[in-house]
């Protein structure tokens, strides 16, 4: 990273932790302006304040929600971000569905929004690789469903993805 990005990066993580509202103001440009990370950086410096990252998400583009999803893990949230992973799961874009069951949706979801997360991967065509704690969740409801699906696939003349296979 060149030196006037790292200068911005450090000033703007500054800047967070003494006002925690200014990284509504910074988060848009934080790419642009910190280079890459620094988004992660200005969401570290909010010390888990909830009500900030949800505002922060609900106010976000589809790349701002992004880093706030993937770093989620890292943030000290306890279950207090479910809904923002369970609002990325209704979504379309496959890198918020993939990003809503990484870590922390691995970790938090209940069974059911975890199992119909795994299948709207499948829907969607995303490799469930991308799925994190998947072999830790799997159980046999979620075998059953994916059979199932594999079934309707098959019965239409599709192919059934290989790592849906692979499952069942």
């Amino acid at each position: 990273m060149n030196e006037p990005a790292q200068e911005w990066r450090a000033s703007a993580v500054r800047q967070v932790e003494a006002d925690p509202q200014a990284i509504h103001r910074l988060f848009p440009q934080a790419e642009r302006r910190g280079g890459p990370g620094a988004r992660r950086a200005l969401l570290g410096a909010l010390r888990g304040d909830h009500a900030v990252i949800r505002s922060l998400y609900e106010g976000g583009d589809s790349g701002e929600r992004l880093a706030i999803l993937t770093v989620l893990h890292e943030l000290g949230l306890e279950d207090a971000a479910v809904a923002l992973v369970e609002d990325a799961l209704r979504t379309n874009d496959a890198r918020l569905v993939a990003a809503a069951l990484g870590p922390y949706g691995s970790a938090w979801l209940d069974d059911h929004a975890f199992r119909q997360g795994v299948l709207k991967c499948v829907f969607m065509s995303i490799p469930l690789a991308a799925v994190a704690g998947l072999d830790r969740r799997f159980d046999a409801e979620l075998a059953r469903m994916l059979s199932d699906y594999a079934a309707e696939l098959r019965a239409a003349g599709r192919p059934v993805p290989r790592d849906v296979l692979e499952r069942i």
